[in-house]
């Protein structure tokens, strides 16, 4: 199923919409700020239609027609992990390491080595929180990378790998990220935000890094000149405020550096977890989060929605809905959603499937690079 964008002046042609809603409809139209109250109503009383029509105004307004994609892969060191956060489906307490995988650094070097000569722009590292997998065992693995393929670009570990292996080392946040720029490390991805607000982490993750120490670990590698994204997972037990409030604290950052990429909301998948109790959002829900983030993040160029997560079909719906990246080609290499049970079991696209995902809901497509630099943009009828 494909939908076409709202009409926006259809959509405030209705006589019994909120003044709530047209107002901020209004502010919308004249790209102002929306409050934190108003992030709210919308989740309250904001339909699919409204959010949806506000949210494509946005995304032209930022990017035309324009939806990005990046060629990258994953490698994941381990799945082993000293933490236990209640949504994970993915890691394997050091103890029962055995039922789960660790890759040495060779084998890590293999997986770079299989795409030589292959146009791929980007190579993206995360994993489980290793209590032998340390800041010297990654600092070297960088440097290996770049001496074999220097234009590879390195997005790697999340604010919970380095706030940890940081911390082991005995450096500050500031001694270890710059070792670590030093070392090739040139973005972070933006895994392990969840949900800042404390009632909610303290519940789903309260043994790692809070969200002052995320924020500060994502400030300090702006101050160092490394970009990131940003994440929030949704649709657990998190309420509409909770996801205002971590929205709203990830704005001022980007207020007072500039230096986050993207904006990337994660579903909450309940496969093998130990919140499996709680139901999935619907794909209703998935859309309106998406369009809302769009609407309150106007500091944010980019809302991308990852497809592995979503499935190919809801994550093309999301281009109606604010959504200007899907993410990259990414090959078979990434299993964290695949073990919750997302759509894509084994998740990979050739570049001619991404473009045609695209241009089918009427968009262009644009492989960038990390940094959203344009590489080359993909007309109809022209997709390789």
């Amino acid at each position: 199923m494909i939908l076409k964008p709202f009409n926006l002046a259809e959509v405030l042609k209705n006589s019994d919409l909120d003044k709530g809603l047209r107002a901020i409809a209004e502010k919308v139209q004249s790209n102002e700020r929306l409050t934190d109250e108003e992030g709210v109503l919308l989740f309250e009383k904001g339909e699919l239609g409204f959010v949806g029509a506000l949210a494509n105004l946005v995304a032209e307004r930022l990017h035309g027609g324009k939806v990005y994609f990046n060629r990258n892969f994953h490698i994941e060191p381990t799945n082993v992990c000293v933490f236990t956060c209640n949504f994970c489906s993915y890691s394997r307490l050091y103890k029962h390491r055995d039922d789960g995988w660790e890759l040495g650094m060779e084998q890590m070097l293999d997986i770079v080595r299989k795409y030589d000569g292959q146009p791929v722009t980007e190579v993206h590292i995360v994993g489980g929180v290793h209590p032998k997998m340390n800041l010297d065992f990654f600092c070297e693995l960088l440097s290996k990378i770049c001496a074999h393929r220097p234009d590879l670009h390195i997005k790697g570990f999340t604010a919970v790998e380095l706030d940890y292996m940081i911390r082991k080392a005995k450096l500050s946040i500031e001694e270890g990220m710059k070792k670590l720029s030093d070392a090739g490390l040139q973005s972070l991805p933006g895994g392990g935000a969840e949900i800042f607000h404390p009632d909610v982490r303290n519940e789903i993750c309260a043994d790692k890094v809070d969200a002052d120490g995320w924020l500060h670990i994502h400030e300090t590698a702006h101050n160092l000149g490394m970009h990131s994204n940003a994440t929030m997972l949704y649709g657990h037990i998190e309420n509409y405020a909770h996801r205002i409030d971590h929205m709203s604290r990830l704005r001022a950052l980007q207020d007072k550096t500039g230096g986050f990429n993207c904006f990337i909301p994660l579903k909450f998948r309940n496969g093998d977890n130990d919140m499996s109790h709680i139901a999935e959002s619907t794909i209703i829900e998935d859309l309106r989060l998406y369009a809302i983030s769009r609407i309150f993040m106007d500091n944010f160029r980019n809302l991308k929605a990852y497809w592995p997560m979503l499935g190919r079909q809801t994550a093309q719906l999301t281009l109606s809905f604010g959504v200007n990246d899907l993410d990259g080609t990414i090959d078979d290499t990434t299993k964290i959603y695949s073990m919750a049970g997302a759509e894509e079991q084994t998740p990979s696209l050739t570049t001619e499937q991404l473009c045609e995902m695209i241009l089918a809901v009427g968009r262009i497509p644009v492989e960038r690079d990390t940094l959203y630099n344009e590489i080359k943009v993909f007309n109809e009828g022209v997709l390789l």
